[in-house]
Formats: C-alpha cells, sequence, structure tokens
C-alpha cells in the first residue's frame, strides 16, 4: 500500500495533463483565413512561459489573444498559477527548433518591446488553437487586437466542457456573478444574468443585482459602447440575458469588470 498511494497521487496529478495531450489536434488553417496578415518568422529558439517565446533572429513573440499559465520569472512573493510548467512545455513541444510564421491581427508590439502575433508552424498549425485545445490557456484579448477572436473562445469552450487541462483545475473556474467578490484581482471569468443597464458619468452599467453598489457589474465607457454599436449591439438588449464575462476583477462600488470591446461578453442562449 505504501507504494502504491503514490503513484495514485502522481496519477491524480498528471490527469489535466493526459487530458490535454488526448486533444484532438486543431484543423491547419492559413493565416489568412483567419483575417490575419502573415509574415516571415523563424526558429523558436527558447520557450520564456506557456505564451511567450524568442525565435532565433533575436524577437520575443508574446502569442497574442490567449493567456496561459503564468510562471513567477524573477517576481517575488509571485506563486506559479497551476499547470503553468504545463503550459511552457507543451508550447516548447510544439515550437522548439520549428520554424514559425507570424500573423497580424492588429497591434504589433507591446510596452515590453515583445512583437505580439499569432504563430504558424510549417504544416499550417495554429499554435493559439492548440494550447487552446489542450486546455492550457484562455482567451484573452484587447480591443486593439480583436482577429480570430470568435474561433479562440470556440476551441475554449470545447477544452472547458471537456475539462481539459485549466479547466479541470478550481483555479481557473468561471466564476457565479452573485460570488464575484471573494476573486478579487484576479483575471476571472465570470457568469450571471443581468438584472438591469443602466448609464452614469458617462459609463454603461450592466448590473447583475439589485444593489450595483455591492453587486457585481460590468462597466463600459463610451470608446467601448462605440465598438459594441459598431458590430450592432444594442447594450439595452442584455437587460434578462444570462451572459459569460471575462476581465481582471477589480472593486469599484462592489466587484467589477470593465469591457473594453465585445468579445469579452458571451451571450449564452437558453440559460
Amino acid at each position: 500500500m505504501s507504494l502504491l498511494r503514490p503513484l495514485f497521487l502522481a496519477v491524480c496529478l498528471l490527469l489535466p495533463v493526459l487530458s490535454a495531450v488526448a486533444a484532438e489536434p486543431v484543423p491547419s488553417r492559413p493565416a489568412v483565413e483567419l483575417g490575419l496578415d502573415p509574415a516571415a518568422g523563424a526558429v523558436a529558439a527558447t520557450v520564456i512561459d506557456g505564451d511567450t517565446l524568442t525565435l532565433a533572429d533575436g524577437r520575443e513573440i508574446r502569442l497574442v489573444g490567449i493567456q496561459a499559465p503564468k510562471l513567477p520569472l524573477g517576481r517575488a512573493g509571485f506563486a506559479s498559477w497551476p499547470l503553468a510548467e504545463e503550459a511552457k512545455r507543451f508550447l516548447a513541444g510544439l515550437t522548439l527548433g520549428q520554424h514559425l510564421d507570424l500573423g497580424f491581427g492588429g497591434r504589433r508590439s507591446d510596452r515590453h518591446g515583445r512583437v505580439l502575433a499569432h504563430l504558424f508552424d510549417s504544416q499550417g498549425r495554429w499554435i493559439q488553437g492548440e494550447l487552446l485545445n489542450a486546455g492550457l490557456a484562455r482567451v484573452y484579448s484587447f480591443a486593439d487586437n480583436r482577429t480570430a477572436v470568435a474561433e479562440m473562445l470556440g476551441l475554449e469552450r470545447a477544452a472547458r466542457a471537456a475539462r481539459r487541462g485549466i479547466w479541470a483545475d478550481s483555479f481557473y473556474a468561471v466564476r457565479p456573478a452573485e460570488a464575484a467578490g471573494r476573486w478579487l484581482g484576479g483575471f476571472e471569468v465570470v457568469e450571471g444574468r443581468i438584472l438591469a443597464v443602466g448609464q452614469g458619468g458617462g459609463t454603461t452599467y450592466l448590473n447583475f443585482a439589485e444593489d450595483w453598489r455591492e453587486d457585481f457589474t460590468i462597466a463600459l465607457d463610451r470608446r467601448a459602447r462605440k465598438l459594441f454599436e459598431e458590430q450592432g449591439i444594442d447594450l439595452d438588449g442584455y437587460a434578462g440575458k444570462t451572459v459569460r464575462v471575462r476581465g481582471w476583477l477589480k472593486s469599484r462600488n462592489g466587484p467589477m469588470i470593465e469591457v473594453t470591446h465585445p468579445e469579452q461578453i458571451e451571450e449564452l442562449e437558453g440559460r
């Protein structure tokens, strides 16, 4: 029994990774088919974490549109997120020593000088798609880089439904709106029914309960509202709808996520 117990524990710890490996591969799709502008790349030289690597020509690539579990990377007091090492190894297995081409769909660099790109190997495999499909990343999009987010959300939903990778760990669970205040300070996916839509000081508020000073709220400024309008989305129409929203959860008259673009909110039909 003394030998069986450690073996059992080791198998349990590996289950999320094993389920990720068992996922069906994402069909190859060229960058242009995803609406991206293709660009020449180079061989992957080093992997920094589950969503960042460097190319042999010196460029550091941040895989745009996703967020893999985070490693400390020298940050004092920062604990690794669950499956961070597994995500790094998975990305390394996909990319190290491989020639990778780039695809751009918005802003091309960040304030750290990293290149914001989608990556494709020589067989046309979409690296972001593989990580999402394996359950080793989640969608993390920005208003200035929205191309292919719809496709990425679809891959994330399938991985979550199958409980692959991070979706089998409570650290990444979808949070109920009524309890969102328990997870302040993190990037979270929150789900609930919008009770009412209101306005105040140029901001639109999607309120999930009666007490807007204490309960979970989504806030959108004028710039965000314009993007919704351009996409034909009437914010007032969200009243009574059940949605899933993602973003950094902060405290501002109760727990709040500030939404900057439409892809942050998914309407859940039949819920």
